[in-house]
């Protein structure tokens, strides 16, 4: 697999990003405010960490780098989006592995 395919998940990815954006800024309208936040939160973590995966294929270890921000966008953001759409922090079990995955990601950019 060559690294540019992380500019192909970067471009899926802030496309989803700016469409849940655009949802959470306009449609959704939580019944407890509290999880407006956690969908904000959610969407700045997507779009920051799908910007850094442009970078991955100037990496030394770009489908490490690529792969972790990924799994992290997805088990980390995505829980969180869950969280909120649902108003329910029972689904958030997978959220710290997420958030472990970013922190690994960048950690990888030391080796």
């Amino acid at each position: 697999m060559r690294a540019v395919v992380w500019h192909r998940v970067a471009a899926i990815s802030g496309m989803a990003a700016l469409g849940l954006g655009t949802y959470g800024a306009h449609i959704y309208k939580p019944v407890k405010p509290a999880y407006k936040d956690v969908w904000q939160t959610a969407n700045l973590y997507h779009l920051v960490h799908t910007a850094a995966m442009l970078a991955a294929p100037a990496t030394r270890h770009p489908h490490v780098f690529g792969g972790l921000l990924t799994f992290g966008i997805i088990t980390f953001c995505g829980t969180c989006y869950v969280v909120a759409y649902a108003e329910d922090r029972k689904y958030a079990a997978l959220a710290p592995f997420g958030g472990s995955a970013f922190i690994a990601a960048w950690a990888s950019l030391l080796f």
